[in-house]
C-alpha cells in the first residue's frame, strides 16, 4: 500500500536530496519551467513537496497555491517516480486544496495523464514551436 505523505516545510531541506532527482527528471522530460525555481519556492516553503510512500520513497510531488481571477488554485508543479499513476494518490493533494479553499486543482504536463487521472480533463492546451 502507498500513501500520500506530506512533507513539513520546515524540514523539506532534510528529505530534498533524496526528493530533488525526482522532480527534476519530470522538468527534464516537459521543459515546463526551470527546475532551479521550483527548487527555490521548495525550499524556501511557497511550493510544498509531497511523497508516495510505502516502506520508501515511490514517486514525489510538487505544489503551490497560485491566485487567479476565478479564485485560489492548487497546481500540481512536477511528478516524479516510477508507476506514477499507480503510486501517486492526488486524494490528498485534492483534499489538502480543499481546505485550504481553492476552486480547482491543474496540473500542466504531458497528455498521458488524462488516460490514468480521474476527473481531470483537457481545458486548455499548450503549444510551443521552436524558434531555434
Amino acid at each position: 500500500m502507498v500513501d500520500l505523505v506530506f512533507v513539513d516545510p520546515v524540514r523539506v531541506g532534510e528529505i530534498w536530496p533524496r526528493v530533488a532527482p525526482l522532480l527534476k527528471s519530470a522538468f527534464d522530460r516537459t521543459g515546463l519551467g526551470a527546475f532551479s525555481d521550483l527548487e527555490r519556492c521548495v525550499l524556501s516553503g511557497r511550493s510544498l513537496v509531497w511523497l508516495a510512500w510505502s516502506d520508501r520513497i515511490e514517486a514525489a510531488a510538487s505544489t503551490i497555491l497560485l491566485r487567479a481571477d476565478a479564485g485560489l488554485v492548487c497546481e500540481i508543479t512536477a511528478c516524479g517516480g516510477a508507476n506514477m499513476h499507480h503510486r501517486l494518490p492526488l486524494e490528498e493533494i485534492e483534499a489538502y486544496a480543499r481546505r485550504e479553499g481553492c476552486v480547482c486543482t491543474r496540473i500542466t504536463g504531458r497528455k498521458g495523464w488524462l488516460r490514468v487521472l480521474d476527473g481531470y480533463r483537457q481545458k486548455h492546451i499548450i503549444m510551443d514551436k521552436d524558434l531555434g
